[in-house]
């Protein structure tokens, strides 16, 4: 027995050492390892490769999705952006209608927001039927570019063929707003078109109105040198409080001229005198007392009114001369004395006259010398005449204070007609602008719908499933030290799903689209009241996201530009309601994250699938068929049936009319089916 094993030994080791025997026998022993390990690693190596390739399909898939939601995403932000921002346009525009300072311009402003409403119509209707073609031939696109990508894995003597599904296959997508009823131009134009018309009237009355206003405070106040205030200045003691000076017309109001002339009138009758101890100054004395008298008297209740929408004034002409004094009660009026006398009675200016020696008469007044009732005094020879000269001469010559009066009193008619006028179009204008305000609040309600819910084919992740045929190890493998590796079919399944990239100024869903938006349109020109109609658009396209902000800040804008123009009551009330009816929408704010794909456990996505062969997954990936990258065959082989589908390399999804002309198109490309948007976006 020792000596055996020392035999056996001794083969392999010789006085303390290796023998050649061990060292042949190592070498051998070393390679066949070698040889084993590397057709090991090979073997895992192209197993390993086959859930890579999977994972890479599920991507695509879920690639093809995130395309999809940034164009939905995109058209409904222009939709919604352009018709709000033309409808702003618009309502600014509308109250610019009755704006004196603005009228000129507002058409064209009305005008440039009605044809971006139409562009929003036109877009919406587009859009609309595009982004249901389009997501009717999402699960096929998404098979499509999951085929594509597997078959790009295809390495040495190994091919896969597999693709990409959609979880779930059926569509829950809602666009109300590309869906609902289109914003009636036309009713808009039509309203437009009336309260322009009745802006226009009412402009012309309000002009003439204040040029008639005008002429009235020139006679009162307002003219140089001579006019009613400067002339009670100079023939009465008014103080500066009972005797105002205006510097406008704007300031000015007839009821000023009317106490000034109470106020003149009043001090006139108090502190007249005879100029002298004549008769006749005595009796030139009694005529203006009688005449101020009954001045006094018309002008006590005097006033101009304004209220129910008509304006009225009590305010009437003096007389002038005699012959208008016989048309007033200073003709019929019983206030003269009279005495008996032997030749009958006879009327005097006073008592004091030295004509009136016999028994005083009854009271009676100077129409009745013309009657032949009494007779005229042969001292003081006071008559009807006596009493028309006190306004003959002052009423002639603008030295007088009657004489600017008179030109008062007939400015303030016309006013008063000009004004009544004025008044009853203001009612017209308001109707208009009732109407206008109607049709507008009809038209916010074709954008006021629901906040779109995005949820296509493939919204809860996307199944990716991939095989690949029997495969032996390359020839250098092939050795006496170890056999061929053959490895029989295998494969492999992935999911994906979104997820959301916070969104920021710069890294959101909208941001590439508008650079390239302001790359197309250059700006929008100075259009009416609004100095950048496409600057406007671009403001709220941006701040989609929050809609109610972005109106809020825009509303001010506008608003506020037009109350420096001067806004008068029937264009505030207007532009209170189109504020308020815009603010009130109450947008909820929209989610702008950017959407990418990332892997998960495909038993989560699988827990939402509505179509039954995907439930179960060794049968789906054993009916993979084997060498083919046509998706269609993948797709009958494991009865996913995705229904009819786009074919053409290129889908325009829609073309975004631009107001300043041309189109802004938001495209996919078909035949490179995980490219983002393109075109605009």
């Amino acid at each position: 027995m020792k000596r055996g094993r020392a035999s056996g030994i001794d083969l392999f080791l010789e006085e303390g050492a290796y023998t050649t025997l061990a060292a042949a026998v190592s070498i051998l022993v070393i390679l066949a390892l070698l040889f084993a390990i590397a057709s090991g690693i090979w073997s895992m190596s192209r197993a390993g490769d086959t859930q890579v390739t999977a994972d890479a399909t599920s991507l695509a898939g879920a690639n093809v999705v995130s395309s999809y939601h940034t164009a939905a995403t995109v058209l409904d932000a222009s939709v919604l952006s352009m018709g709000l921002a033309g409808l702003c346009v618009t309502g600014a525009g509308l109250v610019g209608l009755l704006i004196p300072g603005a009228n000129a311009v507002a058409p064209e402003t009305v005008d440039a927001g009605i044809r971006m409403l139409e562009a929003r119509n036109k877009l919406a209707t587009s859009a609309s039927k595009g982004l249901k073609t389009l997501e009717q031939s999402l699960p096929f696109l998404i098979a499509a570019n999951g085929s594509r990508v597997c078959a790009a894995q295809d390495g040495d003597k190994t091919t896969f063929s597999g693709t990409a599904l959609a979880v779930p296959l059926a569509s829950d997508s809602e666009f109300p707003a590309l869906e609902g009823d289109q914003i009636a131009t036309d009713d808009l134009e039509g309203v437009a078109g009336e309260l322009d018309d009745a802006a226009q009237e009412l402009a012309q009355a309000s002009e003439q109105t204040a040029q008639e206003k005008e002429a009235a405070w020139l006679a009162d106040c307002g003219s140089a040198g001579r006019n009613m205030q400067e002339r009670a200045g100079r023939l009465s003691g008014l103080s500066a409080a009972e005797n105002p000076d205006y510097a406008s017309s704007i300031t000015w109001d007839p009821e000023v001229a009317l106490d000034r002339t109470r106020a003149y009138y009043a001090w006139r009758l108090a502190h007249d005198e005879p100029e002298n101890g004549s008769v006749e100054a005595a009796a030139d004395s009694a005529a203006r007392k009688a005449f101020y008298r009954y001045a006094i008297e018309q002008f006590r209740d005097a006033h101009v009114t304004e209220a129910n929408g008509t304006v009225a004034s009590t305010v009437e002409l003096l007389p002038r001369n005699t012959d208008e004094v016989r048309a007033t009660p200073l003709y019929t009026e019983r206030v003269w004395p009279t005495s008996n006398e032997n030749e009958g009675l006879v009327l005097h200016y006073g008592a004091g006259c030295p004509g009136a020696q016999g028994a005083a008469g009854p009271q009676s007044a100077l129409c009745d010398i013309d009657k032949g009732n009494v007779r005229e005094c042969s001292e003081c020879r006071f008559s009807v005449g006596d009493v028309g000269k006190v306004p003959a001469a002052s009423t002639s010559i603008d030295n007088g204070f009657e004489f600017h009066l008179r030109a008062f009193t007939k400015a303030l008619d016309e006013y008063v007609a000009c004004r009544s006028k004025e008044l009853k179009l203001e009612q017209a204008a308001r109707g208009a602008a009732e109407g206008a305000s109607s049709v507008f609040d009809k038209a916010l309600e074709a954008l006021s719908t629901r906040r779109p819910r995005i949820a296509p084919p493939g919204r809860y992740g996307v199944i990716a499933v991939v095989a690949s045929g029997d495969i032996s190890s390359p020839e250098a493998f092939d050795s006496q030290f170890a056999q061929t590796a053959d490895l029989s079919r295998r494969g492999a399944l992935s999911a994906a799903v979104l997820a959301p990239d916070e969104a920021t100024d710069t890294n959101n869903v909208l941001a590439s689209f508008f650079g390239s938006l302001e790359q197309r349109t250059g700006g929008g020109g100075a259009v009416g009241l609004i100095d950048d109609v496409m600057g406007l658009w671009g403001k709220l396209l941006m701040s989609y996201g929050d809609v109610s902000e972005g109106l809020s800040k825009l509303m001010d804008e506008l608003t506020g530009g037009l109350s420096a123009l001067g806004m008068g009551p029937i264009a505030s009330w207007l532009s209170d309601r189109i504020d308020g009816a815009v603010r009130a929408l109450g947008f909820e704010p929209v989610d702008l994250s950017s959407r990418k794909p990332v892997l998960t456990d495909s038993g989560k996505v699988l827990a939402h699938a509505d179509v039954t062969s995907l439930t179960d997954v060794q049968r789906m990936i054993r009916s993979v068929p084997l060498g083919t990258t046509d998706p269609d065959a993948v797709l009958q082989a494991l009865e996913y049936d995705v229904g009819e589908h786009l074919a053409a390399a290129t889908f325009t999804v829609a073309e975004i009319p631009l107001p300043g002309g041309g189109t802004l198109p938001v495209t996919v490309k078909l035949s490179d089916v995980a490219s983002l948007v393109g075109g605009g976006s």
